[in-house]
């Protein structure tokens, strides 16, 4: 079936037709860096990275662009309580956003814009604003009248005359409206300033990413997101001020992640549970980080858990794993090469998988495709016979080729499976949390409770390495067993 997005503008499913045939044009909300990124960053970024490699896996010649807001009150007031420069700030968690994603197998935008970078830009589509009479100057500030764009509030749904009847915002006088938003600020003492036909000053929040994207991708393009917090005001502001600018449509598809919950709880630093991506980490393997942020639409929330943790840290092993059996057995098949960019063989699970994703990016949905083929293989090989032996290789490499391709979108799957759980091993050993003897013993004790048909006995010896974060895997050849996280 054709790919369809849920599209946030009219509240359903689309189908998804380009600007351009064939491509993609792409802006997604980047970090305003004045802190270091948590998980809810984390799951914007990581989904948009899916997005980015499933179009150009499926053919797109996709421009992706990621911005950086660098100049911010947030990044002031950081920079005034550490008494450094904005510069400064910005440029320290830049760094620390780059070590994160570079942890997370995220790739880098093909654009990665600055605000300060586009200060031209800005300046340029404010004083057509001016001239179109749907801004105006005060006192060297510059605010979008509201009032003046029909469709205001069309992305989130909201009315601007019910808002003005339930307003609780801060009233300037100056301005005409209370949800007039500024364009342009004037220079504070110490702050960062730059020359403008309004005085010195610096760019409103809003229209640094409506500069960025008009100037990289044009006036008008395919795709922008970012999570649902933007929506309004950051994105229905986006959309005003752009339209009212350029007269045409800004974006046709409006994407947007849902919100990540800490054990069931909404994250925020009242209530103390925000959960920085390098403590995350610290604990956990990456991909089983990104395998968690797959794992419900990216729509819906998701609640971040000890135990969901704990289960993306089990289904990585199991994809590890298989690989693992598959070279045991087979050797490095043709076809079976982690990273490879070779979508010109495409089995049946390719094809779940894709219809998965056409779906409006169902990873969930995908995610279970790729673990149902990880089941199918296993139960191959558990099958094999002399007489089976030739059919079951060809079987078990198309079915692996297509989960190393779906791997591949999903970012996961990087390492050599071998060198995965010796690294694991090895730092289970380190910590002192395994003693592989005490394991062999036990082992050797379930198998031969197993042959005397003592079942009892070898569940609770199962139990007991599974409480020692070992897991267990019966082959024909034999027990092997593996750290879980």
């Amino acid at each position: 079936m054709p790919l369809k997005v849920y599209n946030t503008l009219s509240g359903k499913k689309e189908l998804f037709e380009t600007i351009e045939p064939g491509e993609v044009r792409m802006y997604v909300c980047g970090p305003t860096v004045y802190d270091s990124c948590h998980i809810g960053h984390a799951r914007s970024v990581v989904f948009f990275d899916i997005v980015y490699r499933f179009l150009s896996a499926v053919g797109y010649d996709v421009t992706y662009i990621r911005n950086f807001t660098d100049v911010d009150d947030k990044i002031i007031n950081r920079a005034n309580q550490l008494g450094v420069s904005s510069e400064d700030i910005s440029e320290k968690y830049i760094n620390e956003f780059y070590r994160d994603m570079d942890a997370l197998n995220v790739k880098r935008a093909t654009i990665e814009p600055r605000a300060t970078q586009h200060i031209g830009d800005i300046i340029n589509i404010v004083s057509v604003l001016i001239e179109k009479n749907m801004a105006y100057p005060m006192d060297g500030d510059v605010y979008f009248r509201v009032a003046s764009f029909e469709g205001y509030g069309k992305l989130s749904g909201r009315k601007l005359e019910d808002m003005e009847a339930g307003a609780r915002i801060d009233i300037d006088e100056r301005k005409e409206n209370p949800f007039d938003f500024a364009l342009w600020k004037t220079a504070k003492p110490g702050e960062p300033s730059w020359d403008s036909p309004w005085g010195k000053g610096r760019p409103g929040w809003h229209i640094e990413c409506s500069a960025m994207s008009w100037q990289l991708l044009g006036e008008s393009f395919d795709i922008h997101g970012g999570g649902k917090d933007l929506i309004f005001p950051h994105h229905e502001n986006e959309i005003a001020q752009s339209e009212a600018a350029f007269g045409r449509q800004f974006v046709r598809y409006w994407l947007h992640n849902g919100f990540v919950n800490i054990n069931s709880e909404k994250m925020s630093k009242s209530l103390g549970n925000t959960t920085l991506i390098k403590d995350i980490l610290a604990v956990h393997h990456p991909e089983t980080v990104r395998l968690f942020l797959l794992s419900n639409h990216y729509r819906s929330p998701i609640d971040f858990t000890d135990q969901s943790m704990k289960e993306s840290a089990g289904n990585l092993d199991k994809l590890y794993g298989l690989l693992q059996r598959i070279s045991d057995t087979y050797g490095n098949l043709p076809m079976v090469r982690l990273n490879s960019n070779n979508m010109s063989r495409y089995g049946e699970v390719w094809k779940e998988f894709f219809f998965s994703m056409e779906d409006d990016f169902n990873t969930a949905r995908g995610l279970a495709v790729l673990f149902e083929a990880v089941r199918k293989v296993n139960r191959i090989m558990d099958d094999i016979t002399d007489e089976t032996a030739f059919e079951t290789k060809y079987q078990v490499e198309s079915i692996a080729s297509d989960i190393v391709k779906i791997a591949n979108i999903f970012g996961i799957l990087t390492e050599i499976p071998y060198e995965y759980f010796d690294r694991k091993r090895s730092d289970a050993l380190k910590s002192n949390t395994v003693d592989p003897e005490t394991i062999e013993t036990m082992i050797d004790q379930r198998t031969q409770a197993r042959k005397n048909k003592d079942f009892a006995t070898a569940d609770r010896i199962r139990k007991e390495l599974e409480d020692m974060k070992i897991t267990i895997e019966d082959r024909a050849d034999g027990t092997i067993w593996k750290v879980m996280d």
